[in-house]
């Protein structure tokens, strides 16, 4: 079993700041690909960044500028840095991990989410 448990959301004013922080857990041999993905009400959930296990980054148009997704492949942890935040920013964030565990074989992992408001 492979727990995925992010932290970090909450209440902000438009034009501050938050760090989501998504560390893994469990029986892990590897893990390649981290991200992190957000759902507002009434909407499908939407990638906002990707971070290979080499470091490579992809991000949401939307966030491009404003958001920093980074891991720690040591504490098998990944972050989002989330800067200049609008009230459309607000959504439950999830992290996800592609992982390898036992047997071999390749899983694909969620958190719980965390809420994150940005007030107006």
């Amino acid at each position: 079993q492979v727990q995925l448990v992010e932290s970090g959301g909450g209440l902000v004013q438009a034009g501050g700041s938050l760090r989501l922080s998504c560390p893994a857990s469990g029986r892990i041999l590897a893990i390649n690909q981290m991200g992190w993905y957000r759902q507002a009400p009434g909407k499908q959930r939407d990638m906002v960044a990707i971070i290979s296990s080499g470091g490579s980054t992809s991000y949401a148009d939307s966030v491009k500028g404003r958001f920093t997704i980074s891991r720690d492949n040591t504490k098998n942890t990944v972050f989002l840095q989330m800067n200049s935040l609008t009230p459309e920013d607000t959504a439950v964030y999830y992290c996800h991990a592609d992982v390898k565990s036992d047997g071999g074989y390749w899983y694909s992992y969620w958190g719980q989410g965390t809420q994150v408001t940005v007030s107006s």
